[in-house]
């Protein structure tokens, strides 16, 4: 097994939780602004000081409203700035966060609710409240529901203001680093949720390794962000949390629909987002080039940024022309894309899933590094993560300080560290699967540790594909490569027991009026109409070629069906952080699949 171990370069301290964070600020300048919060006439500026203030109010209620130590609490919500307060309050009294997102269906809401053995949840709006309540008999143990947009957490404020302020204050000294923090369900790609026991020493590691490594996103006075991912997802959780212990300005925005527009408002320094959403960026900002007749100055300024990142990254200055090149482009499309985000961005985070080569190099070629993370719900959010000084793109960076990794003989990533969560929820069995005796959790992903440590991601374990020949496929090398076409929605690769590797193909629906009209053809034209369209078959196929050149023979992708409709996650196909469901999508579409091989 080839091992690879980073120094210890911070201690959890022997007391306290994340509440500190807030505590410690406040200390240090109460008037520094820690949220931009959007209201009806803007952004408003929270400072530090008010938003303990809040906290400590809630938290308050929630004591009133008996919600004891180690009790959990429901949180169904979109990512917004009252989430935020929600879980601190709780925090503050030893409660246990457990995050719904808020795209669940009322079976999902049940199984959460009453396997956590929640005894209240707070949730955003009265539908999402209509959905508890439709399965309030499936969870005995919630007594309370509280709706913010219906005034619940000012009827909370109202009701603890009867409670000795020194009471809360007492609840919060009382929690220690190894209690339980929040619980957090998996997405499910698979069977049922289990929840992930986090405690406030996981949290407060990860992010005393995780500052410490990227110091230039966290340690500037002007550091921003807008977070925008759901905050059920302990990617964006441990932004939040990291945000304030920092002191970075935080805004949240609960959807991405005006998500340009608010980029430009808040102006981040650095944002965070999965792989699909800097896909449509490019995408996006592609084929409105192509529109408006720019195509191939966008194509030749896209094969210029590559062709400087992967310079660079290689170690040699690129030669005079590609600079002059790379300048005037600069001017004419890298300024307007990075104007498009707010004009300060400098990193973005990817997470959640492997990003491209070809994407990270031309972001990086524009003046955007991608800082791409590798963790897992169980292990607080991120074990490792590419740096500025540490940017070889196509790996996810070396583990964080007193984080070790591991390969597997048959090459699975095995992690070991403080980060690492302590087991699932009431199931020992579960837990023992992934967590052997020697503390290394056992990922699920195979992977690859370079000489210098760098980890890479080449494929989950269990969808590797077996053809009827005995050649092992990882889908993942070809579905990223299609993916990245800009009329490509999402994919699929099977071919396991089969005679050959197939796929199945959705069109991005957001952008097949575009690439219609670009083409000369009505851009009202029914996206079923085109499942059979020369054009479209063709220029699918240069995506399929495209993919196959990074497989062998025996690998590629031989036949594809282009499907009429989406894989969404109204449609039960994909996750909240856009990962397919591949048992789903796989039962759903038998017979699709059972058509490529006959």
């Amino acid at each position: 097994m080839r091992t690879y171990a980073t120094p210890t370069t911070y201690r959890v301290p022997p007391s306290g939780s994340i509440t500190d964070d807030v505590v410690a600020r406040v200390d240090e300048d109460p008037q520094r602004v820690a949220f931009l919060r959007r209201t009806e006439d803007g952004w408003t500026d929270v400072t530090i000081a008010r938003f303990r203030d809040e906290v400590e109010a809630l938290a308050r209620g929630f004591v009133a409203a008996g919600v004891g130590h180690g009790d959990r609490v429901g949180l169904l919500a979109r990512t917004r700035y009252e989430w935020s307060v929600v879980d601190y309050a709780l925090w503050w009294i030893g409660a246990v966060v457990v995050p719904i997102y808020e795209s669940s269906a009322p079976e999902q809401i049940a199984w959460v609710l009453s396997d956590a053995e929640a005894v209240g949840c707070v949730v955003e709006s009265a539908a999402l409240e209509a959905r508890v309540t439709q399965v309030r008999d499936q969870v005995p143990t919630v007594q309370q529901i509280w709706t913010m947009d219906d005034g619940g957490l000012e009827d909370l404020v109202e009701r603890g203001s009867s409670v000795d302020p020194g009471t809360v204050r007492s609840r919060r000294e009382a929690v220690a680093p190894d209690d339980f923090a929040t619980l957090v369900y998996t997405s499910g790609t698979t069977g049922r949720p289990k929840g992930a026991e986090l405690t406030h020493a996981n949290f407060m590691y990860e992010l005393g390794a995780a500052i410490d490594t990227l110091p230039e996103l966290f340690d500037r006075d002007d550091a921003t962000t807008l977070l925008f991912l759901p905050l059920a997802h302990v990617f964006a959780r441990i932004i939040e949390v990291g945000a304030i212990r920092a002191g970075v300005r935080l805004a949240h925005t609960p959807d991405v629909k005006n998500l340009l527009e608010e980029l430009g408002e808040v102006r981040p320094t650095f944002i965070l987002a999965v792989p699909r959403v800097f896909e449509k960026v490019y995408n996006g900002a592609s084929q409105k080039a192509h529109a408006s007749g720019r195509g191939k100055v966008f194509d030749v300024a896209t094969r210029t940024a590559i062709s400087v990142s992967r310079a660079r990254q290689s170690g040699r200055r690129p030669g005079a022309m590609l600079r002059a090149r790379h300048a005037l482009f600069d001017r004419l499309v890298y300024g307007k894309l990075r104007d498009a985000m707010g004009g300060r961005v400098d990193y973005a985070i990817s997470g959640g899933a492997p990003l491209g080569e070809r994407l990270a190099h031309f972001f990086s070629g524009i003046g955007l590094d991608v800082i791409e993370g590798y963790g897992l719900t169980e292990t607080t959010a991120a074990l490792s993560a590419t740096t500025p000084d540490g940017l070889k793109i196509g790996t996810v960076g070396r583990p964080f300080p007193g984080t070790a990794v591991r390969v597997a003989d048959d090459g699975e990533l095995l992690f070991r560290g403080p980060q690492v969560f302590r087991g699932y929820w009431k199931a020992p069995e579960a837990t023992a699967e992934v967590l052997d005796p020697d503390g290394w959790f056992h990922t699920g992903d195979l992977g690859e540790i370079d000489d210098e440590g760098f980890v890479s991601i080449t494929g989950r374990k269990k969808e590797v594909i077996v053809t009827a020949g005995g050649k092992n496929v990882i889908p993942a090398v070809l579905e990223d490569a299609v993916r990245a076409h800009p009329l490509v929605g999402q994919v699929l690769v099977v071919g396991d027991g089969k005679p050959f590797v197939g796929a199945l193909v959705t069109l991005d629906h957001e952008a097949v009026p575009g690439w219609l009209e670009q083409h000369g053809h009505d851009p009202d034209t029914p996206v079923a109409r085109l499942t059979t369209d020369d054009e479209v078959i063709a220029s699918v196929q240069a995506a399929v070629d495209e993919a196959n050149t990074h497989v062998s023979r025996a690998e590629s992708i031989r036949k594809f069906r282009i499907l009429p409709g989406e894989w969404t996650e109204d449609s039960g196909h994909v996750t909240p952080t856009l990962k397919l469901k591949r048992n789903i999508v796989l039962r759903d579409h038998r017979d699709d699949v059972e058509a490529l091989y006959t």
